[in-house]
């Protein structure tokens, strides 16, 4: 007997124990069904046990693995409420169409898939027809984050119910007729249909608890009541190893996100071969998300299962079952019943008995074909019990076959990701296992028909009888325009128009006070969303704590450490500010959410997620292309931005290229304003581009990028007549003489450009430039290097349509004799988008390099963009001319030590 009394605290538990007798009378029954009936019927009991205590409330771990079977068993499945015979003619016409589609369109070489939606058909029909809530309804109708592999079976539906024809099934991943499909769900390319973009992988769960997540916020808000809308994510199991789709298990389980649902298709492949060869990918998921505080409902095996169950008297089954590694798994789904006998069966004298028993049909009907996920009620039932669950998230666990119903060359087959058709023969073997009415006279010249019943066919009226009484249509996607925004009163704008005076403030904080005040207007303040990443007090926004609260769907349970100060932390269950913690991620799939909310609940939400500017672009732009993807509005603020500005913290937090990333995504509108009231115009062309006047969605289908600095520097006063030069990219801000520099009346004349933080630089260059070598330089601010850019690449491509059209920069810089240097605070990329449209003499400085902890002076001489270097880079392009003489450039880098 073991004796666990006699063990000392530090082996079991640092808890005494008050009745060692007792805890010795348990071991040793324990010990007795060991010996008595065998280690697997003791575990049994064990987990029996711990499942009961936790069904009694009490407080125990959780138990992270259950066996490998179905946790609803067949005897508890509820009855589905509809035509079974008709949901499976539907799911075999659709079945069908995703095949033919792709087969198709693969003469044209553009590819698709066909395996995943065929393991996964049954995982959508179920949903359709019975659970997902459509948008015609009350509220938002749920939300479905679709696997993108699986579009083909998608659209197929689409066309059964109408809203597809077959020119457009034809024209499946060939959109530049315009009449084309998406290969993917991509929002910005079919925006009647698709609501949330899922490829790249990984970013579908992620963005789909934040949606659930910022449903509840509305809803807390009291912005709208969203609480009937169920956010439904489908998802592979190889999908699971992307870190994004396991991120954020925790703030599902901690906030109890009972309105998300994970759907996982457990096929056990990913694109190359199986998720866990030699482990089991179901278990090790459900471990995780059980240990995350979610509720798992594992949906294995089919019905003809249910009698190889009740002949398992010893439990060898399921102990085989948990034993055969995925890969075997697969390998049985390929091979004849002798072969199942001798490897599975074989390794136990009861499943050799057993075996026995059951006839090779019999073996390779389970084997073969009977998976939880392909069968309606199985599915029925796990859908149903997660709906009923309340308190956590859910996710079902669904084994699938990948390729089922499209024959032994596709099903469980490593390559069958890369396959993308079927020969006339496969789909005529495909159309008698579906038992589908389309006969050999409709493949003519070797191409496989579409199949349809008919407008007025039974199976048409069910599918669409089904979805009126769930809401209408699904998947769908609003894209009615909403009634425009009120704009904000101009005094929040206008506050910064007279500068700072003596007063310095950097331009964080400059933005900060802007939406502080705009957060306030009565008619539009609720509307806005502070989104930070733990971050806040660095960005001076812990002012907004005790006004706005922190959302918490608790609200605040302690006593705050600081709550006697004016700035305490407040956390409320209506709570205005989303303080992420340390996630970028996580902010940025918030920023999403919020984004799109005028599609998604018909409720324009004004976000702005602040955060470090390097942490941003660059760690997180695969989701700022799903933003512009998903058609996302809002305000990103890449903070303590540049390379030389943040001060001591080194060549990690160095943001030296930010802007270039942003200016490979068309939806993102760049920004790197020099002066607060350069970020007060931006912001209120912003607000009345995407939220204001009633513009085509194109154009408010945009969002912006502004990087901003944590430099106080005196902020001037607005010059008169520049709000277009703002908003395109480009204005002069002072000349020599308008600055009050003195100069030769025959000075030489250069112009120079300088945006964000770089702007005061050049201020300085100008007046040394002036007073210590006689050069008059005029400043001029370019608030977008990326505008102007854009600008210019569309004046390009008029003058190819025969249209005469001169681009702002080159309007902008006209008349001018004199050579221009651009300078910032980024790699010289930057500047450079301009150079070609700049017909001057062009040159630049800017930050190329990793950076380094220094002082701001010190990282600038560095990098060569200091005063002094712009001086004597401005001197060198004028000596070219033969503006200067040669000897002032060499004078120049002596004195200042360059």
């Amino acid at each position: 007997m073991t004796d666990l009394a006699a063990k000392s605290p530090s082996e079991l538990d640092q808890l005494p124990d008050r009745d060692t007798e007792e805890t010795a009378e348990w071991a040793a029954s324990l010990d007795a069904v060991t010996k008595a009936a065998g280690p697997h019927r003791a575990a049994y009991l064990m987990r029996r046990t711990l499942q009961h205590a936790e069904g009694a409330g009490l407080a125990l771990p959780k138990l992270l693995e259950t066996d490998y079977v179905n946790t609803i068993p067949t005897s508890a499945e509820p009855s589905i409420d509809g035509d079974e015979e008709m949901e499976r003619r539907i799911t075999a016409w659709n079945r069908w169409n995703a095949a033919a589609m792709v087969t198709r369109g693969a003469k044209h070489g553009v590819g698709g898939h066909i395996a995943t939606f065929a393991s996964a058909a049954w995982l959508y029909e179920t949903g359709f027809n019975h659970f997902f809530r459509g948008k015609e309804g009350d509220g938002s109708g749920d939300q479905l984050y679709i696997q993108g592999h699986a579009s083909p079976g998608i659209y197929a539906r689409a066309f059964l119910d109408g809203r597809l024809t077959e020119q457009h099934l034809d024209n499946f991943r060939q959109e530049a007729g315009g009449n084309g499909l998406p290969s993917y769900p991509h929002p910005r390319r079919l925006p009647w249909l698709w609501e949330f973009p899922t490829v790249s992988m990984g970013l579908g769960p992620l963005s789909a608890i934040y949606q659930a997540r910022f449903n509840r916020y509305l809803t807390n808000r009291n912005i709208k009541d969203v609480s009937n809308s169920h956010v439904w994510a489908f998802l592979g199991d190889g999908e699971m190893d992307e870190p994004e789709a396991t991120a954020a298990l925790g703030l599902a389980a901690r906030e109890g996100l009972d309105n998300l649902t994970f759907v996982i298709n457990c096929n056990l492949q990913r694109l190359d071969g199986p998720v866990r060869a030699n482990f089991k990918i179901v278990q090790e998921l459900e471990g995780q998300f059980r240990g995350a505080g979610w509720n798992v409902v594992k949906s294995m095996w089919g019905n003809a299962w249910d009698e190889l169950f009740q002949l398992d008297t010893t439990g060898a089954l399921v102990r085989r079952l948990r034993e055969v590694p995925d890969a075997q798994v697969q390998t049985y789904q390929t091979r004849d019943a002798a072969y199942i006998r001798e490897d599975f069966f074989g390794k136990d004298p009861a499943l050799v008995a057993m075996a026995q028993l059951l006839t090779d049909d019999k073996i390779l009907e389970c084997f073969h074909l009977s998976r939880g996920g392909h069968e309606p009620r199985k599915v029925y039932a796990a859908y149903k019990a997660a709906l009923e669950h309340k308190g956590a998230p859910t996710v079902i666990l669904a084994q699938t076959v990948k390729g089922f119903t499209l024959g032994e060359g596709f099903a469980s087959k490593n390559a069958n990701h890369q396959m993308k058709k079927l020969s006339v023969d496969e789909f005529k073997n495909m159309r008698d296992l579906l038992e589908l009415p389309i006969s050999d006279s409709q493949f003519v010249d070797g191409v496989v028909p579409y199949g349809h019943p008919g407008a007025d066919a039974p199976e048409v009226r069910y599918l669409q009888e089904r979805r009126a009484a769930l809401g209408g249509p699904a998947p769908a996607r609003r894209s009615q325009p909403l009634a425009p925004l009120p704009a904000p009163a101009d005094k929040a704008f206008a506050a910064f128009d007279k500068g700072s005076g003596s007063q310095s403030m950097a331009t964080t904080m400059a933005f900060v006070r802007l939406v502080k005040d705009l957060i306030r207007d009565k008619e539009t303040g609720k509307r806005w969303v502070p989104i930070v990443p733990d971050e806040a007090r660095t960005f001076g926004m812990e002012s907004l704590f005790p006004s706005l609260g922190i959302y918490s769907p608790k609200g605040q349970t302690y006593e705050p450490v600081d709550r006697d100060q004016l700035m305490y932390y407040r956390e409320a269950t209506n709570g205005q500010i989303l303080n992420e913690g340390i996630t970028e991620a996580g902010s940025m799939a918030d920023f999403i959410a919020a984004s799109s909310a005028y599609s998604t609940h018909g409720e324009a939400m004004i976000p702005f997620y602040i955060f470090y500017s390097m942490f941003g672009w660059q760690r997180t732009a695969d989701q700022m292309w799903q933003l512009g993807d998903q058609l996302g509005r809002g305000f990103l603020v890449g903070a303590t931005a540049g390379r030389t500005t943040l001060t001591g913290e080194g060549l990690q937090h160095a943001d030296g290229h930010s802007p270039m990333i942003a200016a490979t995504n068309p939806a993102a509108l760049s920004y790197d304003p020099a002066f607060a009231y350069e970020i007060a115009t931006i912001v209120k062309e912003g607000l009345r581009r995407m939220y204001g006047e009633a513009l085509p969605d194109e154009d408010r289908d945009v969002f912006y990028y502004l990087t901003v600095y944590n430099e106080p520097m005196p902020q001037p006063a607005k010059p008169a007549g520049i709000d277009e030069g703002i908003i395109k990219g480009l204005y002069r801000f002072n000349t020599a003489e308008s600055a009050g520099h003195t100069t030769p009346a025959n000075a030489s004349r250069i112009q120079l450009l300088g945006s964000g933080t770089a702007i005061h630089w050049t201020l300085k260059a100008q007046k040394m430039l002036a007073e210590e070598w006689g050069v008059a330089a005029d400043v001029w601010s370019a608030t977008s290097w990326t505008e102007l850019r854009r600008d210019a690449l569309e004046a390009d491509a008029a003058l190819l349509r025969g249209e005469e059209r001169i681009p702002f920069v080159r309007k902008a810089l006209e008349g001018v004799d004199s050579p221009v240097l651009a300078v910032s605070d980024y790699m010289r990329q930057v500047p450079d988008q301009i150079a070609q449209w700049v017909e001057q003499d062009y040159s630049s400085l800017g930050a190329d390099g990793f950076g380094l902890s220094d002082t701001r002076d010190a990282a600038r001489r560095h990098f060569g963009v200091d005063a002094e270097s712009i001086v004597v880079a401005a001197l060198a392009q004028l000596a070219r001319r033969g503006a200067v003489p040669v000897t002032a450039v060499k004078e120049a880098r002596e004195r200042y030590g360059l």
